[in-house]
C-alpha cells in the first residue's frame, strides 16, 4: 500500500502565472537585494543627514538651527562614513570585491555602528560652540534612524551570505 504525497517536493519555476492568475517573480539579486537596498538608501540618508538640522534653539530674539557638518569633528565624521559605505556598495556592484578575509557584511555593521555610536554621543553632548540652539533637530533623529538602518543592512546582508 502506497500513501499519498500531500507535498510538492520540487518547487515551481517562476513563469508567468500561479494557480490563482497572479505573476510569479523570481528572487532579485544585485543591488536589489533586501540587505543591500537597505544598506545603500540608509548610507544615502545618513551621509545627507550631516547637512540637516541636529540642534534648533533661541537666544534673545533669535531663532538658531544647526547643521550635522557645523556640529563638530563627530558631524564630519557621520558624513563620511555615509559616504564610505555608499562607496563600499557601488564598489561591489561594479566588481571590484573585498578580500574573503574581511565579509562586506562585517564592514558595514562596523561603519553602522560606528556611526551609531558618533550620533549617540551628539545626541547625549551638545557641543558648547551651539549653546544658544539647546533642542535637538529632527535631522539628528534621521541620522541615528539611518546609522541603525545601516547596522540592519549589513545583517541582513550577512544572513543572504550564509
Amino acid at each position: 500500500m502506497e500513501t499519498p504525497d500531500f507535498f510538492e517536493l520540487d518547487p515551481p519555476a517562476p513563469g508567468p502565472a500561479g494557480a490563482a492568475g497572479y505573476a510569479r517573480t523570481a528572487p532579485s539579486g544585485g543591488l536589489w537585494a533586501a540587505g543591500e537596498r537597505i544598506t545603500w538608501i540608509s548610507g544615502l540618508i545618513l551621509a545627507l543627514s550631516a547637512f540637516m538640522g541636529w540642534y534648533a534653539g533661541s537666544g534673545v530674539g533669535v531663532k538658531l538651527a544647526v547643521i550635522g557638518w557645523h556640529s563638530g569633528v563627530l558631524g564630519k565624521l557621520v558624513f563620511f562614513i555615509g559616504l564610505a559605505v555608499l562607496a563600499l556598495v557601488a564598489l561591489r556592484e561594479l566588481g571590484f570585491e573585498l578580500p574573503p578575509a574581511v565579509p562586506e557584511s562585517l564592514l558595514v555593521l562596523a561603519l553602522g555602528a560606528l556611526a551609531a555610536i558618533f550620533v549617540l554621543i551628539r545626541v547625549i553632548s551638545i557641543p558648547d560652540a551651539v549653546l544658544p540652539a539647546d533642542g535637538r533637530g529632527i535631522g539628528i533623529w534621521i541620522a541615528l534612524i539611518a546609522s541603525l538602518g545601516v547596522i540592519a543592512g549589513g545583517l541582513l546582508s550577512a544572513a543572504e551570505e550564509l
